[in-house]
């Protein structure tokens, strides 16, 4: 009886591109405890910046030990927090998508076999066989293209996985090592995306790939949920769909925990791990977006994100699985360009300090008295360009500098503006009843959010519950399918979001022809080769 009346909770991690994030919810969604370890600054052995290793020719990569260790930290952390794991029923997770984990062979019997007494980056250190290239890695532009030849043309590709070839997707990314490494794409037992990655390790095996992440990868077939065969003889050989393995649906359980986690942390037995899935996946879930609302991810990368009742071939962003039954399509917009570039401008125009730049924001007016700028301190996905820096004056003239406080609200406005003009490109429309749902890490600035309110002539909110709806989203949907699952009903609740930015009145007459401008310069930036 004591047993049955235990309150249930939820486990949920975000394995994101700078830090690692985990979050225990009660069975009615509220937030219980919360613990992090940034890469960067917890673990400084690994001489990550931002989270990763950026090397020659576009490659950035990072350490897949840096995840585990950051695992055994934040574990730790929960401990000090006050987490009792016994009552924990289910866990799931989210991680940056695209980015791909080589496991050598032997590896998942080492993970069957854990000792309780050590911690797993002790254990795991020999287990990879090369560095994990990332989403911002934009090294694969030849294997891009031989992809999409091999299937038809970035159309067909774009029809089939539901997007064109991406440097940063999985499959060129794969292309690559079997082009280039061929012994490590050989001596490799699974390629993880780093979801599945990170659920293979409290799995104590390897985990599927769910098929929300799996869509990231220019090789799944979104209509028929397989993997596509003409593009894995494209990026690999013969063998490449063992060394998947083949994707399950999102909402599955792929298993109860391991008995490492078990023993070492008190664990019951019976907690089933459901399916990790990607962090732009993931927030829709935690979102839970209504019709006629747009997800807006502020992190790393800058996101726009709806549900789709169908898929449909993109002109621009993808076309993914959605996470949820509710939408079986979800459409995403991802901008490589988000919140590291508005950092290192930060730092560049003021110091360390949000304050002190928001005052650059607020001695300037909207519309920045016709600056414009457009800052790309990585290579752009959408769109396809190369990385610089352009800002122009009112008349059109291309500057090499302007003001500080000019250059704060260029660099804001024209993100903002990006976002808007792609989104409509791919078939958005927002009307009187819309509105802009920000999550993520700047989804706290007031400042950005407003400007991002006047910009898309729309009201901006926030959910109440967690500004990381990825994390959120990964507790919650290990919740929901433990509940359905089990035949469990749970409290459950819904979001509650409230208005932190309204348009003002005269933002469309501003914007409108700035948007014009911005379809105009943005034509004149060198394309991505």
């Amino acid at each position: 009886m004591i047993e049955e009346n235990k309150n249930k909770t939820f486990l949920g991690f975000d394995f994101s591109t700078q830090r690692l994030k985990a979050i225990v919810i009660s069975e009615d969604y509220k937030v219980l405890q919360e613990a992090d370890v940034e890469f960067d600054v917890d673990l400084p052995e690994f001489r990550t910046s931002g989270g990763v290793v950026k090397g020659e020719s576009g490659e950035v990569t990072a350490p897949p030990l840096l995840w585990v260790k950051a695992l055994d930290m934040v574990m730790d952390r929960l401990i000090v927090a006050g987490v009792d794991f016994s009552t924990i029923e289910a866990l799931s997770g989210a991680a940056q998508q695209h980015g791909s984990v080589w496991w050598a062979k032997g590896s998942e019997e080492r993970l069957k076999s854990l000792s309780s007494e050590d911690f797993l980056h002790s254990q795991l250190a020999s287990t990879f066989m090369a560095n994990s290239p990332v989403w911002m890695d934009s090294s694969t532009s030849a294997d891009c293209r031989a992809l999409e030849e091999a299937v038809g043309g970035p159309e067909e590709l774009a029809k089939i996985t539901g997007s064109r070839a991406y440097e940063r997707f999985t499959g060129a990314q794969i292309r690559k090592m079997f082009r280039t490494r061929p012994r490590t794409y050989s001596a490799t037992e699974r390629i993880s995306l780093v979801s599945s990655f990170a659920c293979s390790l409290f799995l104590g095996q390897y985990a599927p790939i769910d098929l929300a992440d799996g869509s990231g990868m220019n090789l799944l077939d979104i209509h028929t949920m397989k993997w596509c065969e003409q593009a894995l003889k494209a990026c690999g050989n013969e063998h490449l769909a063992t060394k998947l393995g083949a994707p399950v649906p999102s909402a599955t359980v792929v298993g109860n925990i391991s008995q490492y986690f078990v023993k070492r942390y008190g664990f019951t037995p019976e907690c089933e791990v459901i399916a990790f899935t990607g962090d732009n996946c993931s927030a829709l879930a935690g979102l839970r977006l209504r019709s006629g609302c747009v997800g807006l991810s502020l992190g790393t990368s800058d996101t726009l994100l709806l549900g789709l009742q169908e898929a449909r071939a993109p002109p621009a962003g993808h076309i993914l699985v959605g996470p949820t039954t509710d939408a079986p399509y979800m459409a995403l917009l991802c901008f490589s360009n988000g919140s590291l570039t508005r950092q290192n401008h930060r730092d560049r125009l003021v110091g360390t300090s949000w304050d002190a730049f928001n005052e650059l924001l607020r001695s300037t007016v909207r519309g920045n008295m016709g600056y414009m700028g457009i800052y790309y301190d990585t290579a752009e996905i959408v769109p396809r360009a190369v990385a610089g820096k352009w800002v122009w004056e009112s008349n059109g003239r291309s500057l090499d500098k302007c003001a500080p406080q000019f250059e704060a609200r260029a660099l804001l406005e024209g993100q903002a503006l990006a976002r808007r003009a792609h989104a409509e490109d791919m078939g958005f429309r927002l009307d009187s009843r819309s509105r802009l749902v920000a999550t993520g890490g700047a989804s706290v600035n007031k400042e950005l959010l407003q400007i991002f309110a006047d910009v898309f002539h729309t009201p901006v909110y926030v959910q109440e519950e967690h500004a990381n709806a990825a994390l959120l989203g990964a507790a919650i949907r290990a919740a929901e399918v433990w509940s359905a699952h089990t035949g469990t009903k749970l409290t459950g609740s819904e979001p509650t979001i409230s208005p932190v930015a309204n348009p003002y009145p005269d933002s469309a007459a501003i914007y409108t022809p700035m948007l014009q401008r911005y379809r105009q310069y943005v034509e004149t930036i060198p394309k991505l080769q």
